[in-house]
């Protein structure tokens, strides 16, 4: 078993750490829009988590695991690349990437290879900081790709080029799993794309129009994966093959990564175009989805041991359900300020001991 094929092929990610504050509004205060975004996204990460061992008994189960991995991570990255737009490489912000992205990569890179040597019954399985395990893959990518902002930003066409560069990477088998740089490459355009836009761009997703459109759009899309899903491989969603180890002529590649993204990005918008931009009972907790990430993983590995998927009721319709709600009640208690004072220490430590005190 590889190590990214533990319990899901995703964070991903989520998950995710877009920034730890949403962009203000004209009153000054976080933009409850964003935290929304980044609680409902947190959410169906990991309900997506939850329903893999449910898969190989449901195809209507299947089908909406695919139509959520079509947008989740996606979603996450867009609103990752729009956060990071002031990214500029200062000292001060270097040391938020230090502290928020590398020191959070390593402590959960060990923990989770040392708590999935139980759970795997992998005891000699090793620790390597170079080859991401499980969740940890998004904290990498999201430190490659704020290290490149400033490069992004002088580029004149950057989309463009970030899709040749993930339309090129599906035709290298070569790219091995250091830093897991398969998915880094072809989840790139996302972040630039996020880069590229403005408030005046989620104002238009958020359009009622849009938000009407937005349901026969999701309707054909769970049903097109329930006629696909006995039919076609849906591992492009994870980006994180070449053509090469699907199976499938190289030329593939190229196509398919802009069919893929075409999708993911029309069901993004649709996503967000159904995020309320008034603040709610679960506004404050868009503040914590880093938490929820990272430690949600613990829970679905924990499961496996605990034998939580054996009941054979579980496997039916109404056990899918009862996993949903399990799920959502769980990420939801992960984000909640409570945790996030318990976990600080290690997801967002301060670490001014290292760091110089002109450091601006």
């Amino acid at each position: 078993m590889r190590r990214e094929e533990i319990v899901t092929d995703s964070p991903p990610a989520g998950g995710p750490r877009p920034e730890p504050a949403a962009p203000p509004d004209q009153g000054g205060r976080r933009d409850a829009f964003f935290d929304n975004a980044k609680y409902a996204a947190i959410v169906l990460v990991a309900v997506a988590h939850a329903w893999e061992p449910l898969r190989s008994g449901s195809r209507a189960v299947t089908a909406l695991y695919v139509v959520v991995y079509a947008f989740h991570m996606p979603a996450f990255i867009v609103i990752s690349g729009y956060f990071s737009r002031n990214f500029d490489a200062s000292p001060a912000r270097l040391k938020r990437l230090i502290t928020g992205l590398v020191v959070p990569y390593v402590v959960f890179e060990v923990a989770y290879t040392l708590f999935t040597r139980w759970s795997d019954h992998r005891p000699d399985r090793p620790i390597s900081l170079l080859d991401p395990l499980y969740l940890t893959w998004f904290l990498v990518a999201l430190f490659i790709w704020r290290l490149t902002t400033p490069l992004w930003k002088r580029v004149r066409w950057p989309l463009p080029v970030a899709l040749v560069v993930a339309m090129l990477a599906t035709l290298s088998p070569a790219i091995g799993k250091d830093l897991d740089l398969q998915r880094v490459l072809q989840f790139l355009p996302y972040f630039v794309l996020g880069l590229s836009l403005r408030p005046e761009h989620f104002r238009l997703v958020r359009r009622r129009a849009v938000r009407i459109a937005a349901v026969p759009v999701f309707a054909s899309a769970v049903a097109v994966a329930y006629w696909a899903v006995p039919r076609y491989s849906y591992a492009w969603f994870f980006h994180r093959d070449s053509a090469e180890r699907l199976g499938v002529p190289g030329w593939y590649g190229p196509v398919l990564t802009l069919v893929v993204f075409g999708v993911s990005l029309t069901l993004v918008a649709c996503f967000l175009s159904w995020i309320p931009g008034r603040r709610l009972w679960c506004t404050a907790l868009g503040a914590g989805t880093l938490y929820g990430y990272l430690l949600h993983g613990f829970l679905l590995q924990g499961a496996k041991p605990a034998g939580w998927y054996d009941p054979g009721w579980i496997h039916r319709p109404a056990g899918a359900v009862v996993v949903t709600l399990v799920a959502v009640a769980g990420i939801t208690l992960l984000c909640t300020p409570p945790v996030q004072r318990v976990f600080r220490f290690v997801v967002e430590p301060r670490m001014d001991w290292v760091f110089r005190r002109d450091t601006t």
